[in-house]
């Protein structure tokens, strides 16, 4: 029987948080004899996105998802609507949260009023990431009082918001500013030493990539779970523009595979969606301990995948 976080028939073990509102901690999310599903929504800008958003959220709640995370806008440009999201989300559906947080345009005072406020809303987790340069720059440059490392933004989180599980970012095709894969893995030891839980990658599409990644990660001596990003592809312009923005690569024979279809977008959606069911179907089978997928606030290509890959 193919193995799912929490099926209909199992009651979710949690503790009860502020408000009396189900909370978790990231360490308890990866347990031997089950997988940890994770979903990854972004702020909307408008108040009708929003409530279309929670309307897909609905839907994917069906697969018991152990947490849910929200991204923020370049710069920190929607840290509060992010806290809003998370807090919502845990209030309507009673799922445990995770908000992004990273270091770009942050003092460290601001970082700590950001996790204070996190935690009076009762937000469980922070994913910690660096960030990328703002737009217009090429290279990362900390504001005066910031953090240069994520590392650094680690070590804040674990000595100063202990009560905080933290996920930090992995990248199976290395980071595109690493000098090298050896580099960028030794970054990530660092991360997880400062206080890491649990390292979810960056998106990717060979899985050759990842348990190549995998491989060297264990090597190195990291021990938290290593948890796959997955985006299922649903529009070719679309991913395209994603992965040039962050590295990843495409494979030819899939690119090809959604160029046949010329411009039919549900036969796009149909290319993209048996592709990802194909690539969970051996991440799953090689033993990995969850799989967070980045939803795009959309609910059908992750729902289709779930659906096939993980009920009985």
């Amino acid at each position: 029987m193919n193995r799912i976080g929490n099926s209909a028939n199992t009651p979710r073990r949690l503790a009860r948080g502020r408000n009396g509102i189900n909370s978790m901690h990231l360490s308890r999310a990866y347990r031997v004899g089950k997988l940890g599903i994770s979903f990854e929504l972004f702020p909307p800008k408008t108040a009708a996105g929003e409530e279309e958003m929670f309307r897909h959220v609905e839907q994917l709640m069906a697969f018991r998802p152990e947490f849910i995370t929200c991204t923020y806008g370049a710069g920190g440009s929607t840290r509060d609507k992010t806290l809003s999201i998370v807090e919502q989300v845990k209030r309507r559906f009673g799922c445990p949260t995770a908000s992004h947080l990273t270091c770009v345009g942050a003092t460290v005072d601001e970082l700590r009023g950001y996790l204070r406020e996190a935690t009076m809303r009762g937000v469980d987790n922070i994913v910690a990431l660096r960030g990328d340069p703002p737009k217009g720059q090429t290279t990362f440059k900390p504001v005066a009082g910031g953090f240069s490392f994520a590392n650094e933004l680690v070590g804040l989180i674990r000595g100063e918001f202990p009560d905080f599980g933290i996920a930090v970012a992995g990248y199976p095709e290395s980071h595109q500013e690493a000098s090298s894969p050896e580099v960028d893995l030794q970054n990530l030891k660092r991360k997880v030493e400062s206080g890491g839980d649990v390292v979810i990658t960056q998106l990717f599409y060979d899985n050759a990539d990842f348990f190549r990644f995998r491989d060297r990660y264990q090597a190195i001596g990291i021990r938290v779970p290593l948890v796959p990003g997955i985006l299922p592809v649903t529009n070719l312009a679309q991913i395209q523009r994603i992965t040039s923005l962050c590295g990843a690569k495409l494979p030819g024979r899939f690119i090809a595979a959604l160029e046949k279809q010329g411009d039919d977008a549900d036969c796009q959606f149909q290319v993209g969606v048996e592709f990802a069911i194909g690539q969970v179907q051996e991440l799953v089978g090689s033993g990995i301990p969850g799989i967070h997928f980045y939803v795009l606030n959309k609910s059908p290509a992750t729902a289709a995948v779930l659906r096939a890959v993980l009920l009985p």
